[in-house]
């Protein structure tokens, strides 16, 4: 009889799991168990009978990397490839992002005129940046901010406007408080492999490269800078549900994982002669697995650990994450100022707002069949919710909502209302990977291995908060546990 495997958590990385599981030479039995009603978790798209998509959560993927390929040969394997809407390199999605600060609209600097001339908002041409890169000493410290790293690297200037905002659009976070070290391991190791992060970034290691598939080489071919599906991200979620299904993978909503035991006495430490079955309680009864994969955030599985894991319910509770509110508003009868991928906001001109997405520039597609439309996304809250918002479960719509529309009316010049508005406030989810988090992770590593608990963790919480980087930890977790069980 083959092992039983119990995935809890159904977002992309918990699908992703029992994805690669399902598709074992020889597949031990798989039941995904999600809490909430739906499975996709932060992939959330809704579509409206006009045939325009909004997206709640992640808006695009990007096909770089072992992963990025990964992903794209996926998509493949779905049947999804005629779905993929791409964004190539010479689009002005791709060429052009802007910045709002100083109450303007400034494009970020892109060749050489960009490097050899001052372009607001920097009051020097950044090459001279690149000079004290090439000149400054290499780094000491086992880690430090990334406003830290950068500074030093590239100057405060880099560092307060370029780099604050990237993490504001990339973690929703503070680059006073985020890890260069897990944060950009790239630029971390470039700099300790060449002491210059440009000769690092430039000389490079040597690129791994995951599953080809046709999409990845027109991908390479084209410069895609991302990728979206034609019903939007919730597409992939569903996607990987009707594969799993057909494949017999037991897929179960409304299944909150209450309680996460090593035997039916409570023990966790077993001694060798006990079985070391873990149980998981449910509200509606008990489940018994030979193997946990864990998809949950972090704190979340702080939660349902027994008191004789402590030392790892710790660790996990040290790894925070922050909320979102996503203000996703459609407009008839206008013009953006500008054409791009959309623009970000640094903390010094407003904290409460990360920045707004021109969601039509990248996908008209989405648009609808209706009146000629745009759509824009606006972020807000993040590391700065609770002093901008207060509670993120009290959080008033109309506030969230009448802040959007006077950020857009301020930065875009849109005057009009939007003829179509959708509110929501995704609270914890994006994780935090502040300082010290790459030994936060080696102790939780090392515990489950010195414990030999039948307990792996996957999700965004550890090494990468991307699509892409959710299904590459899925994918390692679910290669070294095939190891394990046969």
């Amino acid at each position: 009889m083959p092992p039983t495997v119990a995935v809890v958590g159904g977002g992309i990385s918990g699908l992703a799991a029992c994805y690669h599981l399902a598709r074992a030479p020889r597949p031990p039995k798989v039941l995904l168990l999600e809490a909430s009603a739906r499975l996709g978790g932060w992939l959330q798209s809704t579509r409206t009978a006009e045939g325009a998509v909004f997206e709640h959560g992640p808006r695009g993927i990007r096909p770089g990397g072992a992963v990025g390929t990964d992903t794209l040969h996926m998509v493949t394997e779905l049947g999804l490839e005629s779905d993929v809407l791409p964004v190539p390199g010479d689009h002005p999605a791709s060429r052009n992002r802007f910045l709002y600060t100083g109450g303007a609209l400034h494009k970020l600097p892109s060749g050489l005129g960009g490097l050899l001339r001052p372009v607001p908002p920097f009051s020097r041409a950044l090459l001279w940046s690149g000079v004290q890169d090439l000149l400054a000493p290499a780094g000491m410290e086992p880690d430090e901010s990334v406003h830290a790293f950068v500074r030093r690297r590239f100057g405060q200037e880099v560092a307060d406007i370029a780099v604050d905002s990237l993490c504001r659009g990339v973690f929703a976070g503070d680059c006073r408080a985020l890890s260069v070290r897990s944060c950009f391991p790239a630029l971390f190791e470039a700099e300790r492999r060449r002491r210059s992060v440009l000769l690092g970034l430039a000389l490079g290691s040597r690129k791994e490269r995951g599953a080809e598939s046709g999409l990845s080489w027109r991908a390479r071919a084209e410069r895609w800078s991302q990728w979206s599906l034609r019903g939007g991200m919730e597409s992939l979620a569903e996607a990987l549900a009707a594969f799993l299904r057909l494949r017999g993978i037991e897929l179960h909503c409304h299944a909150r994982l209450r309680r996460l035991r090593r035997r039916p006495d409570g023990c966790w430490q077993c001694p060798p002669h006990c079985s070391p079955s873990p149980q998981l309680t449910l509200a509606d009864g008990t489940v018994t697995a030979d193997h946990v994969v864990s998809a949950l955030p972090a704190a979340a599985l702080a939660e349902v650990l027994p008191a004789e894991a402590e030392p790892l319910a710790q660790e996990l509770r040290h790894i925070p994450a922050v909320s979102v509110a996503v203000v996703n508003l459609q407009y008839e009868g206008v013009t953006l100022p500008v054409t791009g991928f959309g623009h970000l906001v640094p903390s010094s001109e407003d904290a409460s707002l990360l920045g707004i997405v021109y969601d039509s520039v990248a996908f008209p597609q989405h648009d609808g069949m209706g009146t000629a439309s745009v759509r824009l996304t606006v972020m807000l809250g993040g590391a700065w919710f609770g002093q901008s918002f207060g509670d993120p479960a009290a959080a008033a719509p109309a506030l969230l909502l009448q802040r959007a529309q006077a950020a857009v009316r301020e930065q875009l010049g849109l005057e009009v209302a939007p003829t179509h508005s959708i509110i929501k406030v995704h609270q914890a989810c994006i994780p935090q990977y502040t300082l010290g988090h790459w030994q936060r992770t080696e102790r939780i590593s090392r515990f489950l291995a010195e414990q030999q608990l039948p307990l792996s963790l996957i999700g965004a919480s550890y090494t990468g908060v991307s699509v892409n980087d959710c299904i590459a930890s899925a994918k390692a977790a679910v290669g070294q546990l095939l190891g394990q069980l046969h």
